[in-house]
Formats: C-alpha cells, structure tokens, sequence
C-alpha cells in the first residue's frame, strides 16, 4: 500500500517524480576553515562552499559534526519534543540542552497542520517510537545494534488479534494523519493505529474525516472502550490506546470487550525483502526524505525535490564509505551565507566525506546546537534562516558516555579584543581528558595574572591602561592557560563609524548611537559607550550612555555628531527631518476596506480601540484555504494622495510571529505600482515602529499608498503561520531636509607665492603653498575658512581638525597617517609646520573634502572649489 501526506516543514509535494542531478558549470569548492572537539569521538568542522551563480560568486557556510561509530565513549540517538513525547514540539537547542546532548540536529519531516510527529520512524534508546508511513521514497537513517550506520528505505507489518483468534492490520504507531498514493485516500479511514505513551496528548489524529473509537489497553487486557468518541487519557506506560474507525471500529465491536486479553503482533522490515536488518535491536532510526548520495556519488532523488526548491537551509545525514564515520550536516541561508539547492547539497555532503546520506528536514526548521568546549550547555551554532529557532518535532543527539576524567585544560573566557580602560570580567572553564566540562568551575578558586604591564587585575577583573596585547595568565590546580588579548588605541584602529543608517532626527526623539571600531587586524566591536567622547554640532541634544536625546530643533536644518575614541574620530551629518502623520484613525483616516487573494483565502479589517482610547486597525487573514502565493489586504481609499516627496515610511506593528512579510502597494503620479517590503519576517509580538526608506525608488511624485498587506509566500509557506492578526497605527511620512553645501567659493594660489585671490580679491599668505616631494603643500586654516569649512588646533597633540559640510579630517604633525570620515588613510607627505603655519598636503585633501581642483603648469597657479 503507498500513501500521500500534505503541508509538510519545508513543504515537500509528493508525486513520485524522478529527477535527475544537475550537471555543474562551475565546479564548486568547499574549504574547512576550522574545527573545534566536541567529546572524545566527536568534532565539529566548520566548511565555505564557494560556487558561481549567475555570473557572481557566492559562499555558503556549513557545519559538519563528525562522529566516531567505532569510540564507545560516544553514541548517537534521538532526540524528541519535550521530555520524549511526541505532539510538544521543541526546538532543537532546547532538546540538546533537556537531554544533555553535545551536539544536536533536526530531524525528520513533519504535517505542520498536524499535532506534531514525525512522518518517518523513530526509535530512541532503543524503544520504537514512531513506524514508517506507507510512503514511497522516504529514506531512513539507524544504527544497528553493532553501530553499524544505514541508510535505506522501511515500511511497516502489524496485526491486532482478538481473544476469538480474529485479526485485524494494524495501520502503524503513532503516526498522524496522511493520504495514501496514488489515490489519495485518507491513512485513517477504515483502519487502525496505535498510540502509546511518547504521543502526548489524548486527541489522537482527529482530522474530522473519521469519528474514532477507541480501545484503552493496560498490560494486554483491554480496559475501556469508547465507542465513537475518545477515551480522554494520555496512553499509559504499560499500555496504549487504539484508535479504529469504520472497518476497524466494527471489529472492535464485534470482537473486542473490556476484561479480554488483546495481543498486538508488529515490526519494522526493509522494503528490500531481499535485505535482512535486526531491527528489532536497532539502536536508533529517524526519518528523512529523498536519498542525497550513494557510493559517493549524487544519487536520484526517490522523492520529488521541486517544492524543495531553491537556496535554503538545509540538514543531513549520513556515513562514510568504512562506516566508521557519521556526519551531521546544517548549511546556512542567512545574511551572507546564500544557501543551497538540493543538488548543490549533494555535492557538499560528497566533498565533506560522505558515501551515502540522506535529507533531512530544512529551511527554517535548519537548527545546530552544540556544547562549546568546557562549556556545561549547547548553544545555538548556525543562523537561523527565519532568526528565530522553530520548534520542530525530534532531532539527532551526539552523547558522551564517558566517565568523569582528569583534568586537561583550561579555556579563558575574554572578549577578542578590549578598548583602553575597558573592565572586563575575565573567566574560564575547565574539560577534562575526555573533553567534557568540569561542573561547578565557578567555585573553582583561579589565580589571574598578567604577564606584561598593559594592565592591571584586581581579582578576576582586568582593566587595559594602555594599549599593546596583555598575555593574560588563569591557573586553577593542575589547569593552566594563557591568551593574548589585545588592546586597541588609537594606533590599531583601522576605521570607526557611528552606525545610524538612515537616522532622521525629530523634536524629542533619542536615538542609540552604536559606534563600531575596525582594528587594523580585520576584528570587529562596538566600542563600549563609556569611552567615547561625544561632541554634537547644530542642535540641542546630549549624548548619554550612547543613547542621544533631541532637546531643541529649533533653527537648525542639520547637526553633526563627532564620536572620538582615543583621539581617532568619526562624523555623522544628519538631516533634521519632519514627520507627518497620514493615517492614525483619529484625525487623519482614510475609508479602510479588506482584501484577499487567490480564492479561498480570506481577510478582514476592524478598528480597535485600547484601554488609552486610542484607536489603531486590525487586519485578520486566513491563508488555510487556496493555493500559491497568498495575500490579505488592508486597502486605502485611493484617491488621497501623500504630500510631497517623503523619505521615510514609518508605522506602528503589533506582530504576531507568523514569519509572514509586511509590504505596501505604493503607486506614484505615473501610474507605476511599488511593493515596497516594510518587513520581510513578522517575527515578533508587541508593537514595534517599522521604517523603510522611501529614496531608492524611483517614484514620479505625487504617491499614493494603495494598501498595507500580509503576504505568505509559496516556497517555504508552510514555515509560516496560516492564520493570525496583526494591528497596524500611526502611518507616517518623513521628510527629509538637504544637508546644508558648504559655499562655493573659489581660491587662486600661487607655488611659493603669498599672493592669494578668493573670488578675484587679493590676500596674502603668511605662508607660501610649496612643493615637498612632489607634492603640494597648502596653508590649511586660511584654504578651510575662504571654502566654508572651520579649523580646530589641539597644542597638546600637535593636532589639526578639519569640518566642511560632512567631511571630518584629523591631522597630526609630522606623522603622515590622517583620519578622513573615521578612515585611516596615508598621506604620501605628512603635514608641517611652516612659518608658525599648518600646511598639509592638497591631493589628500581635495580627494576627500570634495574639492575641485585646477593646476596650471605653466603659470604654477592652484584654483581650488
């Protein structure tokens, strides 16, 4: 009997569709970039897969936990839901961490629509938990009771009989409900199907396509029967529930009273009647899907792999060609790792090691948690697709079985790198010569110590006074350990940057100024807020605990914000911009109606009102129904136009964690339509302000905003919620005031001449440009002031700063590295002292400043713009 299921995680469409692997243009290559030991017998190796795709490189990262089949001090198994039921979906860093896992995985395939089980078989510990479906191409993973690892295609065989001797097929064990393929006819009519204690709660598989009745069960002698309805129980330990319907349930009342004994007959059997497995002893076995590799080769696909499409995060698993070896394997589709396809994971998984493996369930169900070395928890590893870990129904778990050992090292827990005065609490832990942690390290008494004088200890607590590299020294008993830990100045830093994209500052607002530093190393932090120095220009405001208060705009177009840390500075120029409200429900409204797409999926809209009277717009949607892309709308009356030519969208979302999108229909004066995305994953609840940048769009002004709308995508939808609400308030428009252009004057100077012309009216020079190995050097003061732009001098630091418009240089004496906008540049001629006057060099400066600049060989003569 075949069978046919739907809306699985990742979405998977089951018709038996053979396809075949891709050939590769472009061979693509996989580089380990490091590997960490997890447990004696397991490792973690860290890969990039770089490859060509439409004529661009791309790079995907991925993980690979190593297993060692032959050390008996490690072991694999299943992990599932919470405290090893069936129907509590966990996610798999809260598995690893509840079952004392190193490392963990997810695992099988499951009906997202459905109470949460897995599609395939499991058995954990030992014990049988789930059966396989009568589903073609499903591959498995196990391990036999030799640990040998196989991957290969089970069904199932069971019976119940009667005290009369009658028997009936026993459909499977706690299996939910599928559709039979072809034909697809639901799993659960006409038939029966056990549920033991691993399902979770006492609704079992109730679809409303069949009125159950049920059969409880306690050490082979039936207790109750419920004739179509349910008995409200969970199953107990020594005993399971059978659920029947039509056929069966006229068996149960035919054959079966309460007080006879019932015996059960089943096992798990290769679909190759010609291979012989001892099942019955299998270690572990969870479900997957389509073959990946065999023989180290790409393999078919025994499943249809287009719904699968795309590049997405995917999970494996697999073994090596002398069996000693099994491989759990993540890749990544989040921030710059790109994801892959399916075939593009065959050839990872081959160029990784493995000799046959198989899918196992991806996209946003992609979870690695695992346990840092001396650590006590796992902590999750890879990047969520969705950001935000799913909890999905069981997982693959990688266990120490070793005894507590002696004492090997020590691993010191510090920050990368630390800024001048920076405090930080400095702590270790401790494995053994298993490598697993020793428990309770934080009573463990530890020496610190600092092997030069970069800084001082006072217990654990290290404080840098300068910078350099501090060899950092812990001890604790036989354990020793030491790091170096640098410590960035002035002079290490490469660039530094106040990280504010997009910041438009309104009358009263406070805004978080993170400023990132860049060391000269390539290592990146934020720098802690108590160490920079703020200096703002052109408003009222302040600058406290890196947070900054707007007090006054009043008068002002602009104003600049100057972070310094150490004497290495950055500038931000910001626009002061103004805020119109176009849609709150209370003054300014607009006729609001609902809308959906395709047919079958519904929507609607009502106006709310909180306990402060404030009124705000709640879109429902219903995307249970139709099929493809899905759309619910809340639509604006179109004919009311926003004013002007806004940058900036802001709005108000209560969320509700559907990791649906958030977009709006914006059609400009040309009749062109935008959807423009406001928020590509609802992944939060509580409102929150979402803003999108209006000025990469090339709207003809005026626009008028159509609809706001939930949208779910068809790849992936069932990774997303198909029903839910979320509340919308408050549309507003920004707009943008221009950054203020320095004046356009123009400077005539003359090599070695202390005549100058600005706008054709003569001064004079105290100090003469000149030539200084080949390059031009100018008075700085006098050409800053006649451009627009102000000099600062600090005596103390022999330090030049240089502000016109929104360029900030910083110039020292003598020393040929300047500070231009936060970056560290070289100039070929460090600046002088000439004549009590500051020159520097032109070409570095015109090159930044945004100054036009004209040369004149033969009269020797400088125009400057």
């Amino acid at each position: 009997m075949k069978a046919i299921t739907i809306a699985l995680s990742a979405m998977i469409l089951l018709s038996p569709i053979i396809t075949t692997d891709k050939v590769f243009a472009d061979e693509p290559t996989v580089t380990e970039v490091s590997q960490e030991i997890l447990t004696s017998g397991a490792i973690m190796k860290k890969y990039v897969w770089k490859s060509i795709r439409n004529k661009k490189e791309v790079t995907v990262n991925g993980n690979v936990v190593e297993v060692d089949l032959t050390n008996p001090l490690v072991k694999l198994d299943v992990m599932s839901g919470t405290n090893n039921q069936f129907t509590k979906k966990q996610s798999v860093l809260g598995m690893t961490t509840e079952t004392g896992a190193v490392a963990g995985i997810n695992g099988d395939f499951y009906n997202t629509q459905a109470e949460g089980v897995p599609m395939g078989p499991e058995i954990a510990n030992g014990q049988l938990m789930a059966t396989p479906p009568y589903l073609p191409g499903f591959y498995t993973f196990a391990l036999s009771k030799n640990n040998e690892p196989i991957v290969d295609l089970f069904t199932f065989q069971g019976s119940v009989t009667a005290k009369d001797g009658s028997k009936f097929t026993l459909g499977g064990i706690n299996k939910t409900y599928y559709w039979f393929e072809p034909g697809g006819e639901h799993s659960h009519i006409d038939a029966m199907f056990m549920y033991t204690n691993a399902w979770g709660q006492a609704d079992r598989s109730n679809d409303g396509t069949t009125v159950p009745t049920e059969v409880l069960v306690e050490n082979g002698v039936i207790k109750q029967i419920a004739e179509n309805t349910i008995i409200n129980v969970i199953a107990p330990k020594d005993g399971y529930v059978l659920r029947s319907s039509g056929l069966a349930a006229d068996f149960v009342k035919q054959h079966m009273k309460v007080g006879d004994p019932l015996t059960v007959d089943y096992s798990v059997l290769p679909q190759d009647a010609s291979k012989t497995y001892d099942t019955k002893n299998f270690k572990m076995m969870i479900g997957g899907h389509t073959i990946m590799v065999d023989e180290g080769k790409p393999a078919e696909f025994s499943r249809e792999v287009d719904s699968l499409c795309c590049n997405r995060s995917r999970t494996a698993i697999g073994y090596s060609k002398d069996q000693k070896t099994a491989y759990l394997i993540t890749v990544d589709n989040a921030g710059d790792s790109k994801g892959l396809s399916m075939t593009e994971l065959q050839q990872f998984m081959i160029k990784v090691g493995v000799w046959k493996g198989m899918n196992l369930d991806g996209g946003g169900s992609t979870q690695l948690a695992t346990r840092p070395l001396g650590e006590t928890t796992p902590v999750l590893t890879n990047k969520t697709e969705t950001g935000i870990q799913r909890k999905v129904v069981n997982g693959v778990g990688v266990y120490s079985t070793a005894p507590k050992g002696a004492v090997k090292g020590l691993v010191i827990q510090a920050p990368s790198f630390l800024f001048v005065n920076e405090q930080a609490a400095l702590g270790f832990k401790g494995y053994d010569e298993y490598y697993n942690p020793l428990v309770d390290t934080d009573k463990i008494p530890a020496t610190w110590s600092i092997s030069n004088d970069v800084g001082t200890f006072k217990d654990n607590i290290f404080t840098p006074s300068k910078p350099g590299t501090a060899q950092i020294n812990a001890s604790s008993g036989t354990g020793k350990q030491s790091i170096a830990i640098e410590v960035v100045g002035r002079d290490q830093i490469a660039s530094l940057k106040i990280n504010t994209p997009n910041m438009v500052l309104s009358q009263g607002g406070s805004y978080k100024l993170p400023v990132i530093a860049k060391t000269k190393s390539g290592k990146t932090r934020e720098v802690p807020a108590e160490s920079i120095q703020w200096e703002v220009l052109g408003m009222k405001a302040e600058v406290k605990n890196g947070i900054l208060n707007v007090i006054d705009l009043a008068g002002t177009n602009q104003a600049q914000l100057i972070a310094r840390y150490d004497g290495f500075s950055t500038m931000l120029t910001i626009a002061v911009g103004k805020d119109k409200v176009w849609y709150d429900l209370e003054k300014n409204a607009v006729m609001t109606m609902s809308r959906s797409k395709p047919e079958g999926v519904t929507s609607s809209v009502y106006i709310k009102e909180d306990t402060s009277k404030n009124h705000y717009l709640e879109l429902n949607y219903d995307f249970t129904q139709g099929k493809g892309t899905k759309w619910a709308f809340a639509d604006f009356d179109a004919g009311i136009q926003v004013d002007g030519q806004p940058q900036f969208m802001k709005l108000k979302v209560n969320g509700d964690e559907s990791l649906n999108a958030l977009k709006t229909e914006i059609r400009d004066s040309a009749g062109s339509v935008f959807y423009v995305e406001l928020a590509p994953i609802l992944n939060w609840k509580g409102w929150q302000v979402v803003t999108e940048d209006l000025s990469s769009y090339n709207f003809k002004y005026p626009i008028t905003v159509r609809s706001v709308y939930v949208v779910n995508e068809e790849i992936g939808q069932d990774e997303r919620a198909a029903k839910g609400k979320i509340e919308l308030d408050d549309i507003t428009f920004t707009y943008k005031g221009d950054i203020v252009t320095p004046s356009n004057n123009q400077v005539n100077l003359t090599i070695n001449k202390t005549t100058v012309a600005v706008n054709k009216k003569n001064m004079t020079l105290e100090q003469a440009p000149v030539i200084v190995s080949g390059n031009t050097l100018i008075p700085i003061r006098f050409v800053a002031d006649a451009l627009g732009g102000t000099v600062k001098w600090d005596e103390k630091e022999r330090k030049v700063t240089v502000i016109r418009g929104d360029k900030l240089i910083d110039l020292w004496i003598d020393n040929p590295e300047l500070i231009i906008n936060g970056q560290r540049v070289t100039a070929e001629v460090a600046p002088k002292i000439m004549n009590n006057v500051t020159v520097v060099p032109l070409r570095i400066l015109s090159e930044n400043m945004g100054w036009k600049v004209t040369w004149d060989e033969k009269t020797q003569q400088i125009t400057l713009q």
